[in-house]
């Protein structure tokens, strides 16, 4: 997949994204372009937000995110805060965590969720057994942000342990969102 009039960005989630997940291979295969943290264990969300700020203001053409995880979050929240949204096409959101689970109330910068409507369309892919966010909370969290969702069924965290590899399917949910989102002016 390419597209000389688009830049893709991943955004990856806490930890980042190894080299056997699918947001990494995305980036070997098709030339998509990481947002690079300075943390990825210990993540503050306005350092996180300043690096995709960057990101952006940097491209010449418009922009499509693809975000994982935590990613998802960043997403609406450097949405609610920049005046760059309007470089941004579409994106896409994968595997959204759940920020009211125990285990990540370490996230502390993370803790007041963003759920105001994207200013771009967007696609909510979520799993039917996702260990960090049930069906019924990505679905709240799509509908919040004004996402359409899409069920991918039982497939984990969408992540490497999922066993995806090159993940044609999520590929393909990118390119239906990417025709039918409207080209930025």
């Amino acid at each position: 997949m390419s597209d000389s009039q688009l830049r893709i960005l991943t955004l990856p989630g806490w930890n980042g994204s190894g080299p056997e997940h699918w947001q990494s291979r995305w980036e070997q295969q098709h030339g998509f372009q990481r947002v690079e943290q300075h943390d990825w264990q210990q993540p503050l969300r306005g350092d996180w937000m300043i690096q995709m700020e960057e990101a952006v203001l940097s491209s010449e053409t418009p922009v499509v995110l693809v975000a994982h995880s935590l990613g998802c979050h960043l997403v609406a929240a450097w949405a609610a805060h920049s005046r760059q949204a309007h470089k941004v096409q579409a994106a896409l959101l994968v595997a959204p965590a759940d920020l009211d689970i125990s285990l990540l109330q370490s996230l502390h910068s993370w803790h007041n969720m963003v759920l105001q409507p994207l200013p771009f369309a967007s696609t909510v892919l979520a799993s039917s057994d996702d260990v960090w966010c049930s069906l019924e909370r990505a679905a709240w969290l799509a509908s919040a942000w004004g996402s359409t969702l899409v069920d991918i069924g039982p497939c984990g965290h969408i992540n490497s342990e999922s066993g995806l590899g090159d993940w044609p399917q999520g590929l393909q949910q990118l390119q239906d969102l990417i025709a039918r989102s409207t080209p930025v002016a």
